[in-house]
């Protein structure tokens, strides 16, 4: 859905192309694609290369702010019609142009980001130049910063498709030219996959097309805009789990003969003595609140999506006061899979059952940012991989269900 193209150098071919997703971002995008030249430069200047902006015809001036900020390499500029907005239809046009380009490695980075160094180009290609497909950005962040990650997309992936992939919607991320013609033909694509979805959406179509995949560590923090989940949850909640319960669907043969997780490949150094990102601030007791109000707005709804049993201990959760608030993970496991499971059974609600969820991510949000606030990063790391744990050990009440 290629509407516009501004191509000033010609560039009919490309082995490396870094593509950058954006739709309003004149103020940032500078500073990503500055970076993104001096990277392509310094590590593939042996390789034909160009950096792509894939935008939502923004109003802003975010093209005129991509061209002109000044690259060793040539740029293009690409956008979709006026109105057509979503970060999974900038990724299919950047998989098109990059397919169209004959391209052997495309790497992706957000517009947002402040602390991008050129070496993350590196890092995000160079295992593309050594036979992976897919490769995934291991980086600090604030043990607050990604709670969709840390309760939801991280547990469910590893627990599903056997594969410990610390930050399967990164927002940056290599791929092969051969990996982008299967996202470019795959036909698992919907609304959410349009939009927000679209990170789990490569990764698992990743994971379950065979990739060879590996982590790659970043030398700096991930420094972009954050957001407390609850006060700015907006859409991207409902897309990325929507998006994660409709592969549930498509992949179940595949998942259901999965019993265990394995290691995935890192390169680079490992998650040694870095420098520390900035703190995110999370209003806990606004968690607190929205979670009580679903007894009140859920109260039609929850009965029947949540298993009985579960739901009885659910109601003994409500009756927690906020300083002895507690959520259990492997009560937290079953009631999700519980939702995942009337998500594939109830197609026609299930707008109604992610936005029924949400007042549960708070509560589990919440019991996370209790039980890890004296804890450092280290730690954190440690609690999030015995969280995991507990779904792959839950997971036959899936299996038993599904």
């Amino acid at each position: 859905m290629i509407e516009y193209e501004e191509n000033p150098d010609g560039i009919n071919r490309a082995e490396i192309v870094v593509g950058i997703p954006s739709f309003n971002e004149a103020s940032s995008i500078g500073y990503p694609t500055k970076q993104a030249g001096e990277g392509l430069v310094k590590f593939f200047g042996n390789k034909l290369s160009v950096i792509i902006n894939c935008d939502n015809c923004s109003t802003d001036n975010t093209k005129d702010a991509f061209l002109e900020t000044p690259t060793p390499v040539p740029k293009i500029y690409i956008s979709t019609p006026p109105g057509v907005h979503g970060k999974g239809i900038n990724f299919r046009n950047l998989f098109y142009k990059a397919c169209e380009l004959k391209a052997e490695a495309i790497i992706v980075v957000d517009a947002d980001l402040k602390s991008i160094t050129p070496q993350w180009i590196q890092r995000l290609g160079e295992p593309l130049l050594r036979d992976f497909d897919y490769v995934i950005p291991l980086y600090v962040r604030h043990k607050y910063d990604g709670t969709i990650t840390n309760n939801i997309a991280y547990p469910l992936t590893r627990a599903l498709y056997g594969r410990r992939v610390r930050q399967p919607i990164g927002g940056e991320f290599g791929f092969s030219g051969k990996l982008s013609e299967t996202f470019l033909k795959d036909g698992f694509w919907d609304e959410s996959v349009s939009h927000f979805g679209i990170d789990i959406w490569m990764t698992t179509i990743a994971i379950n097309k065979a990739a060879s995949i590996c982590q790659s560590f970043m030398d700096r923090p991930k420094i972009h805009r954050t957001k407390d989940p609850g006060l700015q949850l907006g859409p991207m909640f409902r897309e990325v789990t929507g998006t994660i319960f409709s592969l549930m669907i498509t992949f179940a043969d595949i998942w259901k003969e999965v019993r265990w997780s394995k290691p995935t490949a890192i390169f680079g150094f490992g998650l040694g003595e870095v420098e520390r990102p900035p703190s995110v601030t999370i209003d806990e007791e606004n968690l607190f609140k929205k979670f009580m109000k679903g007894f009140n707005s859920c109260k039609e709804t929850w009965p029947t999506i949540i298993d009985e049993n579960n739901y009885g201990k659910l109601l003994e959760i409500r009756d927690i006061d906020y300083n002895h608030f507690d959520f259990p993970t492997h009560l937290w496991a079953r009631i999700l899979f519980d939702f995942a499971i009337a998500f594939k059974n109830r197609p026609s609600d299930r707008t109604l059952i992610l936005d029924a969820l949400i007042p549960l991510y708070l509560a589990k949000t919440l019991c996370f940012v209790k039980k890890s606030r004296r804890m450092s990063i280290r730690q954190v790391e440690e609690f999030i991989e015995n969280e995991c744990m507990v779904f792959e050990e839950t997971k036959p009440y899936l299996l038993q269900r599904w």
